[in-house]
C-alpha cells in the first residue's frame, strides 16, 4: 500500500485583478477549491482508485458555476455550449475523450465511460451525444451551463469581437464595472483566464490518474477543440512517470503536446517532476507565447502546480491532511 497517496485539482490559470476581487469571492473560491479536494481525498482515504478520485473531483468541477466546465461554461460564438473533456488511467494507459457535445452534464463522466466500454479513445459531437446516451448518462438543456457571468462574459467579447480565454474575458470586465456595469467579481480577471479545471491523483495502489474538462474559449468558433480531449496536450498519466492535467492557451498547450512532454522528459532526462514540468511551463510553452500551468502528481508522490501567469485556481490534499488551497503566487 502506498502511504503517499495525494490527489491535486486545478480551476483555470490567467491574470489577477486584485482591485475587482472582493474577500467574500475569494473565500468562495478557496471554500469550492476545498470541497472539492476534500471529496477526493476522502476517496483516496477509503481506498478507491486514483481513476475514481479524478473522475469524482472533476465532475464536482464540472457542477460548479465559479469555473469554465459544466455549468458555467463559457459562451461559443453562437451563444450555445460546447464542451470537453478527457481521462487517462496510469496504470494501464487506458484513455477516453469527448469534444463538442451540448447536452451532456458531466463530460468528465462521458470520457470515463469511453475509456471503459469502448475500444475508441475520442469521439465527437453527435457521435459523442449518441455513445454517452447509450451508456445511461444524464443529459441536460443546453441552457442549462448558462450563468449570468459568463453571458456577461459573452457580450464583452462579442462587442471585442475576438475569441477570450476564460480567466482573459475580465480585463474587459474591469472597464464595464467602472461604466457601472454589472460585472462577476473574481481573483482571476475573467477575460484574461485559462478556463478549464482538471485533476490529478496517486492512489494507496500507486497508480496514478489525470482528468480534464471545459467549456474552452469565449466566443469561440462553433467546432473548436482545444487541448483538453486530446490525450498528451491537456491530459496525461503513466504509473512510470507521473499524471498531468494541463490549463492555459489550448493551441499552444496542443503545440507542445505538454501534458505528455513531462512524462517525457522524466522518462528520457530521468530529471525530477518538478523539474521536467517547470520546463514545460516556464521554458518551452512561453517561446510560442503560451500561456497558463498545470497540475502533476509522480508515482511518489511528489506535487508540483506551476504556472506562468498571475494566478491559478489550485490545490492539493493528502489522506489526514488539510487540503491546501491558492489563488496567486
Amino acid at each position: 500500500m502506498n502511504s503517499n497517496a495525494v490527489i491535486a485539482i486545478h480551476g483555470g490559470a490567467g491574470t489577477i485583478l486584485r482591485s475587482a476581487l472582493s474577500a467574500s469571492a475569494e473565500a468562495d473560491y478557496h471554500a469550492a477549491l476545498t470541497a472539492v479536494l476534500s471529496a477526493g481525498q476522502r476517496v483516496l482515504a477509503d481506498g478507491g482508485s486514483a481513476l475514481d478520485a479524478v473522475s469524482e473531483a472533476v465532475r464536482l468541477l464540472e457542477d460548479c458555476p465559479l469555473f469554465n466546465a459544466g455549468h458555467g461554461a463559457v459562451y461559443t460564438s453562437a451563444g450555445t455550449h460546447e464542451l470537453d473533456a478527457a481521462i487517462m488511467d496510469g496504470r494501464t494507459l487506458e484513455a477516453g475523450a469527448i469534444c463538442c457535445v451540448k447536452r451532456v452534464r458531466n463530460p468528465v463522466l462521458a470520457a470515463r465511460r469511453v475509456l471503459e466500454r469502448s475500444e475508441h479513445v475520442l469521439f465527437t459531437g453527435d457521435g459523442a451525444e449518441a455513445f454517452a446516451a447509450a451508456q445511461g448518462l444524464e443529459f441536460v438543456d443546453n441552457s442549462y451551463f448558462d450563468t449570468d457571468a459568463r453571458y456577461r462574459q459573452w457580450q464583452l467579447a462579442c462587442e471585442q469581437q475576438r475569441p477570450m480565454l476564460d480567466h482573459d474575458g475580465a480585463t474587459l470586465a474591469a472597464n464595464a464595472s467602472n461604466r457601472q456595469e454589472p460585472t462577476p467579481h473574481e481573483p482571476i480577471d475573467p477575460n484574461r483566464k485559462f478556463g478549464t479545471v482538471g485533476a490529478v491523483a496517486l492512489d494507496v495502489h500507486g497508480h496514478l490518474a489525470a482528468a480534464t474538462s471545459t467549456g474552452g474559449v469565449t466566443n469561440k468558433q462553433v467546432g473548436r477543440v482545444g487541448d483538453t480531449p486530446l490525450i498528451g496536450a491537456g491530459c496525461y498519466a503513466d504509473d512510470a512517470t507521473c499524471a498531468v492535467s494541463t490549463t492555459g492557451s489550448g493551441e499552444m498547450f496542443m503545440r507542445m503536446v505538454a501534458a505528455y512532454d513531462v512524462a517525457a522528459q522524466m522518462a528520457y532526462r530521468a530529471v525530477s517532476l518538478d523539474e521536467a514540468a517547470h520546463d514545460v511551463v516556464m521554458n518551452r510553452l512561453p517561446k510560442i507565447d503560451g500561456r497558463g500551468g498545470l497540475i502533476a502528481v509522480d508515482a511518489r508522490g511528489n506535487v508540483t502546480l506551476p504556472f506562468n501567469t498571475e494566478g491559478m485556481y489550485r490545490g492539493f490534499a493528502r489522506p489526514g491532511a488539510a487540503p491546501v488551497t491558492a489563488i496567486y503566487r
